[in-house]
């Protein structure tokens, strides 16, 4: 019966995303401080990108703010899809060998997600190509002589807009959760995920000092966007690993083993 609503709640796009992109180790270290600080970095890190955008006339409407941020959004969540497994290999090699094992068995979760919101992707972009329907999506019949194929194009399409609303919605929640737990890099072990978003970060950083989004700016404003955002999240996160070290014995050294 278990078996059968753990089955039914995977048919909510919101559960699943929950379920497949939030950490679920039992005895990882759950501190809800750090949770609140970081949701406040994130609340107070928007809201000033945005007003950057408005006030600078770097963006002309909302629609366009929305489309600059999930494009932002979009490159974090491109930036950490590489980052997560070159940073949690490099964890794995460096630690003691009788540690390995267990490692590489929990980071078939942390895979998994990233594999789930990755398929996601492949979806949406083989709708958007034709691939799913050789043609124009929802393309009208012809009533005057509506044929058996025509009843089978319909019904595929029903079944496909519903699948096109689960996976939009399960990729948008999932990314969020994403970029909140690091790819649930926690079930590795608690001391991955602010490691990840500090080398997550000045890789944006450097992005942006290349693709300059915020030309227009003063120079004072363009160096607070580019740089604010990094140099918060390695002070959240230094402070992250010391209450891990000091309230929970959870350090580097020992996640190595060494």
């Amino acid at each position: 019966m278990a078996r059968w609503r753990r089955a039914g709640r995977l048919l909510n796009p919101v559960a699943a995303g929950r379920q497949v992109c939030r950490p679920s180790r039992p005895d990882r270290v759950h501190d809800p401080v750090v949770r609140r600080i970081q949701l406040l970095r994130m609340v107070v890190g928007f809201a000033a990108i945005v007003w950057i955008l408005v006030a600078y006339r770097l963006a002309s409407d909302p629609a366009a703010v929305a489309s600059r941020r999930f494009d932002q959004v979009a490159d974090l969540v491109a930036l950490l899809a590489v980052t997560f497994p070159v940073t949690v290999g490099a964890f794995v090699v460096a630690s003691r060998p009788h540690l390995r094992r267990l490692y590489l068995r929990r980071s078939l979760k942390p895979l998994g997600a990233l594999l789930a919101l990755g398929g996601a992707v492949a979806y949406v972009a083989l709708l958007a190509s034709g691939a799913l329907t050789e043609g124009e999506f929802w393309s009208v019949p012809d009533r005057d002589r509506p044929g058996a194929d025509d009843d089978l194009t319909l019904a595929y399409h029903l079944v496909l807009s519903a699948v096109t609303v689960w996976v939009v919605v399960f990729l948008f929640y999932g990314t969020g959760l994403a970029l909140a737990y690091m790819f649930r890099t926690a079930d590795v072990h608690e001391i991955l995920p602010p490691v990840i978003a500090i080398a997550l970060t000045w890789e944006n950083a450097v992005q942006d000092l290349v693709t300059n989004p915020y030309a227009g700016a003063p120079a004072a404003v363009r160096f607070v966007a580019t740089f604010g955002g990094p140099l918060s999240i390695t002070a959240v996160s230094v402070w992250e690993t010391r209450r891990l070290r000091t309230r929970h014995g959870r350090t580097l050294r020992r996640a190595l083993g060494r």
